[in-house]
């Protein structure tokens, strides 16, 4: 019998911008002048987000300026493809191996397009081989955390996969967009990066251990979270209904899953749920019967990094571990679709 993959390694990077959340309300004021009384009644979602700092590839100057696809673009490759290698070495160097090790690579992030895509310029930046197995992953956004892994695991009957996620959701703002949707954009996304090594098998101290993974798309949500191709960029597309969804229908997406595998929720031991936002957060505890605040790491993620779309739910796991977790624990992220994505780890 094969041994299920395993988690030999994890690790995150962060750009170098500290972006307190009290300096980015009063910027974000200052920039839409012609919206004064639109910022003024949504301000109060920068105090609730739950968020204290995120982090930004670029100053906070920089968003004062209007940025066309072309200076996006080329930002986006040049910082996501720096930050990627930061999280990607790290993470090799954690499971004690090297470049040459590396038997395939996925790489997930919905906050800028490249083509040739992350995985290859990794591949060149990194010298790995030339037969390297790539699978570059876009449009999960939010759940890109958890299905990509997903994904990486069913990859790992090839060897050593490294799984690569980069997300630089700042690059995404457009000063000129005075919707509701940019400017609580503006209070909740940050910049991040996490990258995995996922193997094959190995012993019992291994690493966590991926037991299986499913999906569940909702049908007539197309509209609940996006992009807009807009002339200048991505124009930001969630609606304000995610934590009322999450409350109505997540449990029947949980259940499905759930059932699928023979198991409850007294079944596992904790939780790493992509935490999107406090609301969101809230309400995950309540479809789950938990008490609110149970799920600490989710929380402290999202005060100290914000809403880093793919990778958060990477940086929830990261503190788990890091907070010496044991057993059965169950990953969970939402993206558009509307899509619910989840998988099992033992630990």
């Amino acid at each position: 019998m094969p041994h299920r993959p395993r988690v030999l390694s994890l690790a995150t990077a962060n750009p170098p911008h500290v972006l307190r959340q009290e300096d980015v309300r009063d910027f974000a004021r200052s920039i839409f002048p012609d919206a004064t009384t639109a910022i003024d009644r949504l301000l109060p979602v920068y105090a609730n987000a739950g968020i204290a700092t995120r982090y930004s590839c670029m100053p906070i100057g920089w968003y004062a300026d209007r940025h066309g696809w072309k200076d996006r673009q080329r930002l986006f490759v040049d910082n996501a493809l720096d930050l990627g290698e930061i999280a990607a070495r790290e993470a090799l160097d954690k499971a004690g191996l090297g470049p040459s090790d590396v038997d395939a690579v996925v790489a997930v992030s919905t906050s800028g397009v490249a083509t040739p895509s992350l995985d290859a310029l990794l591949i060149e930046r990194m010298g790995l081989r030339c037969d390297v197995a790539r699978l570059p992953i876009f449009g999960l956004g939010c759940g890109g955390g958890v299905i990509g892994l997903a994904r990486a695991a069913d990859l790992a009957v090839r060897g050593n996969v490294l799984f690569v996620v980069v997300e630089l959701c700042g690059l995404t703002f457009r000063r000129n967009d005075v919707s509701k949707s940019n400017i609580i954009a503006t209070a909740l996304f940050g910049d991040g990066a996490a990258a995995a090594v996922i193997a094959g098998g190995g012993g019992d101290d291994a690493g966590p251990t991926i037991v299986d993974s499913g999906e569940h798309t909702w049908a007539g949500t197309l509209d609940v979270m996006g992009w807009r191709v807009e002339e200048d960029g991505f124009g930001v597309l969630f609606s304000r209904d995610i934590p009322s969804l999450v409350l109505d229908r997540f449990d029947d997406a949980l259940a499905g899953y759930l059932g699928a595998h023979d198991r409850t929720l007294a079944d596992y031991d904790g939780f790493v749920c992509h935490p999107g936002g406090a609301k969101v957060v809230a309400a995950l505890e309540r479809v789950m019967g938990l008490q609110t605040g149970t799920m600490r790491e989710a929380r402290t993620v999202l005060r100290d990094f914000g809403n880093m779309s793919a990778a958060t739910v990477l940086f929830v796991l990261d503190r788990v571990l890091a907070n010496g977790a044991r057993g059965r624990y169950l990953m969970s992220a939402l993206g558009p679709g509307f899509t619910a994505g989840f998988l099992t780890l033992e630990i």
